[in-house]
This record gives structure tokens, sequence and C-alpha cells, in this order.
């Protein structure tokens, strides 16, 4: 591991993603300055220990030369908060750590850019890239030479077969299954538990199907 990357953290954030990294980080021993989050994080136990911050701007607080930065801030569709920050902090020279869960399998020939986050039990395959910032989240599989954009969520479980292409800004649902060499393109949605076998273009949701509910009664 390089000496960079054993700077101190600072985490952006304090809902439930946040607090999944940190357990990450804990367990790795990484040293975790403080959290920088406007809510009340008393019921979330693991934060407890940790200095709080609640403006965005008390970050600048530590010297963005002596710390790595860390989004906590989970992805949701149509939801450019995420990246928002990050535009905000890299803008006054601060770095965001890549993250990779002990428990993930990460091939040696495979790619994760500056800010990924790679979460337990995630596979990531040989000749896989996956982009600035984006999220591959819990038991996600992403098979052989994948090239995922940047600001991506792979949702819990999902998973993309050989040479799947995406563009920025893309969120993949919990469960879905993407086939080999289909293109998703930028700014698009595919719902928890689709399969997708076509490409998709700019700008599209893709529904599953949906259970249908009757009393029996």
């Amino acid at each position: 591991m390089s000496k960079e990357r054993l700077k101190p953290l600072v985490i952006i954030g304090g809902g439930g993603h946040a607090s999944v990294l940190v357990d990450t980080l804990l367990q790795q021993q990484r040293d975790i300055l403080a959290v920088i989050c406007p809510d009340d994080l008393s019921e979330r136990g693991i934060f407890n220990e940790l200095p709080h911050f609640r403006k965005d701007e008390d970050v600048f607080r530590f010297d963005c030369n002596e710390v790595l930065l860390v989004n906590g801030i989970g992805a949701l569709p149509k939801s450019g908060l995420r990246s928002k920050l990050t535009q905000f902090y890299t803008a006054s020279g601060y770095q965001f750590e890549t993250v990779i869960a002990s428990s993930a399998q990460v091939s040696p020939f495979a790619e994760v850019h500056m800010g990924g986050q790679i979460l337990s039990s995630a596979i990531i395959q040989a000749g896989a890239r996956i982009g600035r910032h984006t999220i591959v989240n819990t038991g996600v599989i992403v098979e052989h030479d994948c090239d995922i954009g940047s600001f991506n969520h792979l949702a819990p479980r999902s998973t993309l077969c050989g040479q799947v292409l995406t563009g920025d800004n893309v969120y993949i649902g919990a469960g879905a299954t993407v086939i080999q060499n289909v293109r998703i393109d930028t700014n698009s949605i595919v719902g928890a538990g689709a399969t997708i076998t076509q490409n998709v273009p700019m700008d599209t949701i893709c529904y599953p199907y949906r259970v249908t509910m009757k009393s029996f009664k």
C-alpha cells in the first residue's frame, strides 16, 4: 500500500452508506479524523467515537495535502448530490480515497479509479475498469472486460456479464442482470430485478416486471 493511501481520512456524510464505509475502514485500521454531516448521528453507534462536524466548510479544518476524503453520500437515481460535493471539494484541492473492502475480490488485472468504492463480497474480474467515484455495492459481480463509467451505482447483488459498457451517472438496481456486450448510456436507470438484453439509450429508465399483489380474503 502506498504512502498516499495511508493518509488519515475525513468522511463526508453520516447516513447508511457512510456507516458501511466507516465499518470497512475501521476493520482495516484506517485513521478516521472526522465525520462531516449536518444531521444528528447519535443513533448510529458506529460514529460515536469520531469527531463530528456539521458544515461542508468544516473540511477546511484539515489540510488538503495531509488527508484524503471518503464520500459517504449514497447514490440515488437522479440525485446529483454525490457528484456536486465531489466537485466542491476537489475544486479546493482535496482528493478522495478509493475504498476496497477486505472481503471483495478484485483481480490484479482490473482497474479501480480514484474514489471508487468496492464493498463487501463484490467481485471485479480481470480486465474490468471501474470509473471514478463509482459505488460497487455488496455482492455485486462485474465480469471480465466491463468498462464502468464515473459516478455509477451498482446496487447490491446486481450482475454485469462480460464486456458491459456504462456511461457516467448510471444506476443499476439491486439484483438486476445485464447480459454480455450490452451498453448502458449516460444517466440511465435499470430497475431492481430487471434483466437487460439490449443496449439502453441515454436518459432511459428500464422497469422490470412488477409483482401483482391480491388479497385472498
